[in-house]
């Protein structure tokens, strides 16, 4: 059902792309209208998420960590997967962000000869989720040329290296094919994978098939239905410098485009609001932003003069709850007086 309800929005989607494409009077709404109100949505969205994390209280240190704490000297600490200094954190904040480091631990457990669990590498998940992400950002950064004038340098560069094998022409960029594969893999392993399918929600298949959408049809308008990219560039100069955009100009656009430029809107007003607002959000986790220091260094509970509690010793604790703890079988420093 979650499917279902994702792929009709998707249609729903398309089917007011196609419309607005088709009726030339509408052209101003989908080419002007919307991609401001999208971008509006997207900016102040991701600033109220922003502020919302930012503005919550963290009293202690919560650090996910993978690796030996640093605490005898003697004792060699994991200074990326548990780091307790701030450059050894910015280490793993980078490893995080840029080669996903924690996602390729990923493992997988299955049922062995019919009573055995087992769990085994995979490596799958990690790789598309790398190559999915790395392709959209250099997707998004060859589209600066339509934004600027004149485009930036690297533009040209990221050209060049996507489009080495200069496969075809128009040449064919790397990360058009990879992305779409990439992005298959992901779907179809929520469908076919019975585990990651009980637990998918309509929020985890509408954005894969949105950005699968998005990816389709421009590599449609690239390679097989041609659009004007000089009217392209002109509409897209004029929305960011806030200029009239002529009628004549989004007339010369095709209705593919239209549709590929209906669908990334969506996904504007669509990302502040969904799990794909983990891009800024994985720069204000606390379990990965702070470095896990906590034997180093003594860390007092800021709201401990608003609370008013006096401090209670692990030794208080223990003469409290110590003919509870004995039966269990719990280590305890003094023995239950009998």
């Amino acid at each position: 059902m979650n499917l279902v309800v994702s792929i009709i929005g998707l249609t729903i989607l398309i089917v007011l792309a196609i419309i607005g494409a088709s009726v030339e009077s509408l052209h101003y709404v989908f080419g002007v209208v919307i991609p401001y109100i999208a971008l509006a949505v997207f900016i102040l969205g991701i600033i109220y998420r922003v502020i919302k994390w930012a503005r919550a209280p963290v009293p202690f240190r919560i650090t996910t960590t993978c690796g030996q704490q640093k605490s005898l000297d003697w004792i060699k600490p994991n200074k990326l997967d548990n780091p307790s200094t701030f450059w050894g954190t910015v280490g793993r904040m980078a490893l995080e962000i840029l080669l996903f480091r924690s996602l390729f631990r990923n493992t997988k457990a299955s049922i062995k000869d019919g009573k055995r669990l087992v769990y085994s590498v995979d490596k799958y998940l990690w790789l598309f989720s790398l190559i999915f992400h790395w392709s959209f950002l250099i997707i998004v950064l060859r589209h600066f040329r339509f934004f600027v004038q004149p485009a930036p340098v690297f533009v040209g560069i990221l050209q060049d290296l996507d489009g080495f094998f200069q496969v075809g022409l128009p040449i064919i960029f790397i990360t058009d094919v990879l992305i779409i594969l990439a992005l298959s893999y992901l779907f179809a392993r929520r469908i076919y994978n019975n585990k990651v399918r009980y637990i998918s929600l309509a929020s985890d298949y509408f954005p894969v098939l949105l950005i699968l959408a998005i990816a389709v049809t421009g590599v449609l308008i690239r390679y097989f239905f041609k659009v004007d990219l000089i009217a392209v560039k002109e509409m897209a100069l004029a929305l960011l410098s806030f200029s009239h955009v002529d009628a004549q100009v989004l007339a010369k656009l095709s209705p593919w485009f239209f549709v590929h430029f209906f669908l990334v809107s969506s996904l504007l007003i669509y990302f502040p609001m969904s799990k794909l607002v983990h891009m800024p959000g994985i720069f204000l986790s606390p379990t990965r932003n702070l470095a896990n220091n906590n034997r180093k260094k003594h860390h007092d509970n800021p709201w401990k003069e608003d609370l008013n509690m006096p401090p209670h010793t692990y030794e208080e604790y223990e003469d409290e709850f110590r003919e509870v703890m004995a039966p269990v079988g719990l280590p305890l420093d003094k023995e239950v007086k009998k």
